[in-house]
């Protein structure tokens, strides 16, 4: 039996498992449970086999190129498989531990309400880490990277009903979409330096790397640090360690299997996958250990003062990976494998005896605490231990810092836009578009340097678009439509810079026209039926109306370019037409789509999670707050009135 049969069953299982259990019943919880344990099991049974004809044959390298799923003159979107020692760790490891996580799951969770919920989501990871660790080109790789970013968000946010965990899941979906700016601006780099989408095989090729690197050492360079930053998000890396321990509002399970065990090495992967390519470029591998060398300092003294177990743990398991970084740079390739496969088995077993551990030292604690004796002491060495004592404390600020460099910024643009309203938009962006778009069709002449402005003056519309819709509070409606005002507007802008085929703005805008207007009807309902407009805050409407808030969260996908939609190849087809030199408009659209898809994501969460609200009390609660909102607005005036 040939050996690629075998990658497709590593593939075909889990999306198997994955689509029965969303046809099984929420009641029978066995039947759930035995659906996800014996796919875990199949798979791992498949695998062993598999392992051992790949051992007979010698270990050899695969490459399997499945499904072309579209082709034109100068672009082909294929998905590729790849094998080799690297892949062969990571499948293993994963299977053994879903396989693990499945069978302590299916007691730890009796009786929760979200038990289906649970298991379908973990099926979902499962098969986005399998597509992920298989993936033979950054096409397919950035579709399992698509679905271990969701998956992600659902467990954190599987308590969906409180505050606390909502925030903290769209928190680690942001730094998950920041890292995504990275691999899709490797992905366009890529396109330009191998005019093609690049196999992981090729690049083992070290003298057709070397070759195509000869004269193009500055986007070689680029495409690495790219890579490098998805790493770091994606694996928790200083600065953005800060998220790690948000994602623990999760069920235990769930934080073993994604944040002490498989997702959180992945960065680690990225890098041991592309490192052929990187390995002669002494300062992308310099940042590396750097980087690693900065992670494992800070999380070692964060790790030290929590009163959390489960951030002890997350910190800790941080800790090891910022080693595993500057062993990748080391090149010892190697030893950060086993060293991932001890951390992994580790950590999840840490987090899974957690809550034992946790009662048992409680009642030790009640029966034989005794209270340190108070010193006094003022040398210079004491006062650097506390200060890095309440530095740690504070978990050294990271996550203002992120806010501040990042976030913060991105607000202050959208709160400029603040005077718009939806009859506005209506009224004066979409027939200036409409316009913008007429011209282009008839061919108008303009002078050479306004003709190539127009571009990033375009794409930059259509990030202040997100970034409005970002900022939004008022009208869900206006921020949903700015979203997809914001594709139009890209399309615009590429269709300005290059050949823009008839055929390819239909790929990339059928997505979005389904997706967006299957969205704006489940809004426009829910203001008809609810009386709910705004986003003040979170509603909770996941509890009444299930149906409804998966429909959204499909739109929500979708229109995000998630691997169900045509606009996912779309975005691709999108960078192929953006220039190799153009480096400010690949960033402004690749900076588009993924703020595009943390407001998304945000206006889905706070229509449909957090604390339930009846229909009856939204109407009444969106008044107050907009009085509320009115009369600190009036204060503040006459304030500032008297002051003058």
């Amino acid at each position: 039996m040939e050996l690629s049969f075998w990658i497709q069953l590593m593939i075909g299982i889990p999306m198997l498992g994955f689509l029965i259990s969303l046809m099984v019943p929420e009641s029978k919880e066995t039947l759930l449970s035995r659906v996800a344990f014996y796919t875990a099991g199949l798979n791992l049974f498949s695998m062993l086999v598999f392992l051992t004809f790949w051992a007979i044959q010698g270990f050899p390298t695969l490459n399997l190129k499945e499904v072309v799923l579209y082709q034109n003159a100068h672009f082909e979107f294929l998905v590729d498989f790849f094998f080799d020692r690297v892949g062969a760790v990571y499948v293993v490891i994963g299977a053994v531990l879903t396989f693990l996580i499945t069978f302590y799951s299916r007691y730890y969770l009796h009786r929760e309400r979200g038990y289906k919920r649970f298991f379908n989501t973990v099926l979902f990871f499962y098969l986005g880490f399998n597509i992920t660790v298989l993936a033979g080109n950054f096409e397919t790789l950035f579709v399992g990277w698509e679905i271990l970013g969701l998956s992600s968000f659902l467990l954190v946010a599987f308590y969906r009903e409180n505050l606390l965990p909502t925030r903290n899941s769209i928190k680690v979906f942001s730094i998950y979409r920041i890292g995504d700016v990275g691999l899709i601006l490797a992905m366009w780099a890529s396109h330009h330096l191998w005019h093609e989408n690049i196999t992981f095989m090729k690049l083992n090729n070290a003298e057709l790397v070397s070759q195509h690197l000869q004269g193009h050492t500055g986007i070689g360079v680029f495409i690495a640090l790219m890579l490098l930053l998805a790493a770091a998000a994606k694996s928790a890396q200083f600065p953005f360690s800060s998220w790690l321990p948000r994602a623990m509002e999760g069920p235990t399970p769930s934080s073993a299997i994604f944040y002490g065990s498989l997702s959180v090495h992945l960065g680690v992967f990225l890098l041991l996958r592309t490192f052929p390519f990187w390995e002669n470029q002494i300062i992308v591998r310099v940042l590396i250990g750097m980087m690693g060398l900065a992670t494992a300092i800070v999380s070692t003294m964060v790790a030290r003062v929590q009163t959390s177990v489960k951030t002890q743990i997350g910190y800790s398991s941080l800790t090891q990976i910022g080693i595993m970084f500057i062993e990748v740079a080391l090149g010892l390739e190697a030893l950060a494998l086993i060293h991932f496969t001890g951390n992994a088995f580790l950590r999840t077993y840490q987090l899974l005896v957690s809550p034992s551990v946790v009662s048992y030292l409680i009642r030790e604690q009640f029966y034989g605490f005794e209270p340190k004796k108070f010193q006094t002491e003022s040398s210079w060495m004491h006062r650097m231990r506390v200060s890095f004592y309440v530095w740690s404390l504070k978990e050294w600020n990271l996550d203002r810092f992120i806010n501040r460099v990042v976030f913060n910024p991105m607000k202050r643009l959208g709160h400029k836009l603040d005077f718009l309203s939806y009859r506005s938009v209506l009224f004066y962006f979409i027939p200036s578009y409409l316009i913008g778009l007429y011209l282009l069709i008839q061919g108008y002449h303009l002078p050479d340097q306004v003709h190539g402005l127009l571009p990033l003056v375009f794409a930059f519309i259509a990030l202040l678009m997100v970034l409005k819709s970002f900022t939004e509070r008022k009208s869900a409606r206006l921020s949903w439509t700015m979203l997809v005002m914001n594709h139009f507007w890209m399309v615009l802008a590429i269709a300005e810079n290059e050949n823009f085929s008839l055929e390819e703005i239909s790929v990339y805008l059928s997505g979005v026209v389904l997706f967006g207007v299957s969205g704006l009807l489940v809004i426009s309902w829910m203001k008809r039926k609810l009386g709910q407009s705004g986003l003040y805050q979170y509603q909770g409407y996941v509890r009444s109306y299930p149906f409804v808030a998966f429909l959204f969260l499909l739109s929500v996908l979708g229109l995000m370019g998630f691997p169900i939609s045509p606009t996912f190849i779309g975005e691709d087809l999108l960078f192929s037409h953006i220039h190799e030199d153009q480096y400010l408009l690949a960033f402004f659209a690749a900076l588009a789509f993924v703020m595009e898809g943390i407001s998304a994501v945000r206006i889905f969460a706070r229509l449909f999670m957090g604390t339930k609200i009846s229909s009856s009390e939204s109407p009444k609660l969106m008044k107050t707050l907009r009085s509320k909102l009115l009369g600190k607005t009036s204060q503040k005036s006459s304030i500032s009135s008297s002051q003058l």
